[in-house]
C-alpha cells in the first residue's frame, strides 16, 4: 500500500481544512517546499499536492507547485481546480498524475477524450462523497449521484485510479470510513487511495485490510499523531 502525504496549499501556505470548510483552516507551515522535502526524506511513496485556492476559485498556487515538484524526486500527483483540458495538460508537464473531480462529473465527453489521449494511469478520478453521495466544486455542491454507481461507470469506460474521500471524515481525526472503502476496493480493477479521517497508526492496518492501493496522510501527520516511517512498516 502506497503511503502518500498530502500538502494542501492556500495562499502559499500548508494548511488543513476541517471537512473542507475554508473558514475552518489551520496553517501548519509557510514553507511547503521544506515540507515536501521532509516527507520525501521520511519515505513517502508519492506526494499529494492540493491547490485549495484553485479548488475554491480563489486563485492559483501553480507557480509554487512547479517549485515544489522540482525540489523532490518522488512521484507527485496534483489535485484542485483542474477543470479544463489545458490546465490538465499543463499540470502533466510537471507531475506524474492529476486528480480530477468536478470535471469528471460535469464533462464526461472531455474526460473520455483525455483518457484516450493520456491513458488511465495519469488520471485519478476524485470520488468525493458525503456518506455515499458525490459532492463537487471543492465539496461545496451536492449531487444525487451514488458513489458506487459512479465508480462502476468510470471503470466501465476504462478508468482504474480513484481517490476516495468521505468529506464528513476529512480533517476530523475520527478514523477512516471503512464501510465505503471496502465497497469501493471490492470493485474489479479499481485502485483506490483512501483519504480522510486517519487518526493514528492503528487505522493503517484497517485500511490495508480493505485492499486500498494507497492511503493519504493529512491532519494526523501534521499533528504528529502518526509518522510516515511507522505507516510504511504497516503498509
Amino acid at each position: 500500500m502506497k503511503v502518500i502525504p498530502a500538502i494542501d496549499l492556500m495562499n502559499g501556505q500548508v494548511v488543513r481544512l476541517y471537512k473542507g470548510d475554508p473558514n475552518q483552516k489551520t496553517v501548519y507551515s509557510d514553507d511547503p517546499i521544506g515540507i515536501a522535502k521532509k516527507w520525501e526524506e521520511s519515505g513517502a511513496d508519492m506526494i499529494h499536492l492540493v491547490d485549495l485556492d484553485a479548488t475554491l476559485g480563489l486563485g492559483s498556487n501553480f507557480e509554487l507547485i512547479k517549485k515544489i515538484v522540482s525540489s523532490v524526486s518522488v512521484p507527485v500527483e496534483i489535485a484542485g481546480g483542474l477543470r479544463s483540458e489545458s490546465l490538465i495538460l499543463e499540470a502533466l508537464k510537471i507531475v506524474d498524475r492529476v486528480v480530477i473531480g468536478t470535471m469528471a462529473f460535469k464533462e464526461p465527453e472531455l474526460l473520455q477524450k483525455l483518457l484516450i489521449k493520456l491513458g488511465s494511469d495519469k488520471l485519478v478520478i476524485s470520488v468525493d462523497h458525503k456518506d455515499g453521495i458525490i459532492v463537487t466544486h471543492g465539496w461545496q455542491s451536492n449531487t444525487d449521484i451514488s458513489l458506487i454507481d459512479s465508480m462502476n461507470e468510470f471503470l466501465g469506460v476504462g478508468f482504474t485510479e480513484f481517490l476516495l474521500t468521505n468529506v464528513n471524515r476529512d480533517g476530523t481525526l475520527e478514523g477512516p470510513d471503512l464501510e465505503f472503502l471496502e465497497e469501493a476496493c471490492s470493485l474489479d480493477k479499481a485502485n483506490v487511495i483512501a483519504s480522510g479521517g486517519i487518526s493514528n497508526v492503528d487505522d493503517i492496518p484497517k485500511v490495508k485490510e480493505k485492499n486500498a492501493w494507497g492511503v493519504i496522510l493529512g491532519k494526523a501527520l501534521y499533528e504528529n499523531k502518526i509518522s510516515i516511517e511507522e505507516t510504511k512498516k504497516l503498509s
